[in-house]
């Protein structure tokens, strides 16, 4: 009767749930091995795929938090540069009458706080341009009227008014 036992030990061992899932043969094992070769390579390609396009997004956002902090600078300066206009017409204006005491005082302020501002935009890398006598280029100026003149080349800038 112990034998028995024994053998039907042994027979539910080999018929039981873990039969099924465990390959009995060398085809079986080599099959089984391509399957998880097959499937580890898959991950990994998923991984770096994953890993390449997270590089991809972080590239982007800092190109965008680039681009918006640039044009942020560039509307700043733009909407700054009325006042070093108005500084510069407030000077010539003053400069203009000759007067002595308050006036000159007030234009030698008004001079030094133009130059406080002017390098402080050039702390940013904003540096005024005075494109005077040179070829005028539609992409960087405006042109407000033309003028002939006998002693600048025809086609040069003769006056920045802003």
């Amino acid at each position: 009767m112990s034998e028995d036992k024994t053998s039907e030990q042994a027979t539910s061992t080999a018929d039981g749930p873990d039969h099924q899932s465990v390959p009995q043969t060398v085809d079986e094992l080599i099959a089984a091995l391509e399957t998880a070769r097959t499937a580890a390579q898959q991950a990994r390609d998923q991984a770096l795929r994953a890993q390449a396009e997270t590089e991809n997004v972080r590239r982007r956002a800092q190109r965008d938090v680039e681009g918006a902090h640039k044009f942020a600078l560039e509307r700043f300066a733009s909407d700054l540069l009325p006042v070093v206009d108005s500084l510069e017409r407030a000077i010539e204006s003053a400069r203009s009458t000759e007067r002595e005491g308050a006036v000159a005082a007030i234009a030698d302020g008004v001079e030094l706080s133009l130059k406080l501002f002017v390098d402080t935009l050039a702390r940013s890398n904003l540096v005024q341009v005075d494109p005077v006598g040179e070829p005028f280029d539609p992409k960087l100026h405006q042109a407000v009227s033309m003028v002939e003149s006998d002693t600048a080349e025809s086609g040069s800038v003769l006056q920045v008014l802003q």
